[in-house]
């Protein structure tokens, strides 16, 4: 025999339910760090980072349609300092272009000089989603022994987009492709 009336406990349980899937949905389109280090290379600390994301349909069909897309690469190393502001020792921005030619139909991956040519999106996320060996600060800038804290980041960036699609991106999701500041301590 079923009660005329559905119980608290079923309302409850169907919106937390709700509340799940709205927070699966929510993180679906983000950049999730996997892992980041500093390391020592002949006289620079270098970086190596992973992060795991892939392009919605908006991005992808963006490309396809002659739209360029911006990737930031950020990273900030300070030093925690009690008597006054932290003390940033380096701040490195690489900023990476991707676009798509019709005619050969590439993806061409443009960063600073460098620019490759990739046939499916999948290769250009495995590339992006990899950071080897970037340089961000001199070796003697650092003190043996000191704690430091670095950040990292990798996201859309907006503010390139042509503004049209800037307008669309702060009222959609689709174009808020981005990673959390992932943050970590260093000692040299």
């Amino acid at each position: 025999m079923s009660p005329k009336h559905p119980s608290p406990l079923r309302f409850l349980c169907l919106a937390a339910l709700l509340l799940l899937l709205g927070a699966a949905a929510a993180r679906a389109d983000t950049i999730t760090v996997k892992s980041a280090e500093l390391l020592v290379e002949d006289e620079n600390y270098v970086l190596n980072a992973q992060f795991e994301f892939s392009f919605n349909p908006t991005l992808e069909e963006a490309l396809h349609k002659g739209i360029s897309l911006y990737f930031a690469l950020e990273f900030e190393l300070g030093r925690p300092r009690w008597y006054w502001l932290d003390e940033k020792l380096a701040q490195v921005t690489v900023q990476h272009r991707l676009s798509y030619a019709p005619l050969t139909r590439q993806y061409r991956l443009t960063t600073g000089l460098l620019s490759q040519q990739f046939d499916s999106l999948e290769e250009v996320e495995r590339i992006l989603s990899r950071v080897v060996s970037r340089p961000v600060v001199a070796r003697d800038a650092l003190v043996k022994g000191t704690r430091y804290d670095a950040a990292l980041r990798l996201r859309l960036d907006q503010t390139q987009l042509p503004k049209p699609f800037q307008i669309n991106a702060l009222a959609s999701r689709d174009w808020a492709l981005q990673s959390d500041w992932y943050r970590w301590n260093f000692t040299p």
